[in-house]
């Protein structure tokens, strides 16, 4: 298929193409955010601005609801939504910028890496993840502030209320375990930095169930905007697409949650394992009581909370275990009867009043 043929299925129609002196306009503008916004990845503000120089940019007719900018990596070009101001540089610009800058390809011109996803298997996976991952840059180079929204009836906090706001939620608990620096590294340069990371902390088995449903996520919100526009006469016609839409908003809840507790529990039962030390158990216990503060809720979800209060439980053993230096051979996988504290006497109350395992039972 045709260049001319892909953009008119996209429903993009040119306008004209931008000149040198806007384009480097752009280019300086962008350059400059991404350079003062990331400074830990030590990017060359002329180098980038030299590269998207480079990069073709046009005035386009695009379809009502379409973001004002949109890359297309087949032609290496920028197309702008005629309406955009662009003396003013918006989240949507930055977000196609660096998808060009992300782009990693073979000696025939084909591509092979965007950042998190694999051009190399037909599938894309980590589709979803780059997607986030580039928003959360665009976010933080435009200095978006967090705000707590309400999606689906799960209400989290994202510096991205209107973008992929599930996903970068998400991918913000990911980036909580690994650290920044992974994951905008490999955004950037299309490397595994950031897989291999989380990886080391988890399990690759982890790492591919997450990826997995993040790209079902981004595929369920896809066919949800796909029912919401369609517009049918028929009493009958509505009523159909009203039940569609309901079904997709349960599967994208239910998916939501699902990578979130993938998340949470891969991290810290790998993380328990390897603590030998009381430093490190006070780590773990605050590590996983400020991961709450990233995790999306619903009136029904209780998951980390019998996660949390099920950790706080056998840290108190090993408390006991490390003070008394109680250790057995691994292959006895055996240990010193200890007389219950305090402590784990209040962990078994909680426990035993948090009651209803349903939403726990669903979500895992």
């Amino acid at each position: 298929m045709s260049i001319q043929a892909d953009l008119k299925k996209e429903g993009i129609e040119i306008i004209k193409q931008l000149d040198t002196e806007k384009v480097n306009s752009i280019a300086s503008t962008v350059s400059e955010k991404l350079v003062k916004a990331f400074p830990e990845q030590n990017i060359k503000q002329q180098d980038l601005l030299i590269k998207l120089s480079k990069l073709n940019m046009y005035i386009a007719r695009m379809p009502e609801g379409t973001a004002s900018a949109k890359y297309y990596y087949k032609n290496s070009s920028i197309y702008f939504n005629e309406n955009i101001d662009l003396n003013k540089i918006d989240i949507y610009a930055v977000h196609e910028c660096i998808h060009y800058l992300q782009e990693l390809k073979d000696l025939n011109g084909n591509m092979i890496q965007l950042g998190l996803c694999d051009f190399s298997n037909s599938k894309l996976p980590g589709m979803a993840l780059n997607e986030a991952a580039v928003q959360l840059m665009s976010a933080i180079t435009m200095q978006n502030e967090e705000d707590t929204v309400m999606y689906y009836d799960i209400s989290f906090s994202t510096n991205s209320p209107s973008n992929y706001a599930l996903e970068c939620n998400l991918l913000k608990q990911m980036a909580y375990i690994t650290g920044d620096y992974a994951l905008f590294n490999s955004t950037l340069y299309s490397n595994n930095s950031f897989k291999n990371k989380f990886i080391s902390l988890t399990d690759n088995k982890s790492y591919s169930i997450i990826e997995k449903y993040m790209d079902k996520l981004l595929m369920l919100e896809d066919d949800l905007s796909s029912v919401l526009i369609k517009k049918e006469s028929s009493d009958e016609q509505i009523d159909k697409l009203n039940k569609q839409a309901k079904t997709i908003r349960e599967n994208i809840k239910y998916t939501y949650f699902k990578i979130q507790n993938k998340i949470l529990t891969s991290y810290f039962d790998s993380n328990f394992k390897t603590i030998y030390t009381l430093e490190q158990i006070d780590n773990y216990r605050r590590k996983l009581c400020n991961f709450q503060n990233l995790i999306g809720t619903e009136k029904n979800y209780n998951f980390f909370n019998n996660y949390y209060t099920k950790k706080m439980y056998e840290l108190e053993r090993k408390h006991h275990e490390i003070e008394n230096k109680v250790y057995e051979n691994e292959e006895q996988n055996a240990l010193v009867p200890i007389k219950e504290s305090l402590f784990i006497k209040l962990i078994k109350k909680i426990k035993h009043l948090l009651g209803k395992k349903e939403y726990e039972e669903k979500y895992e």
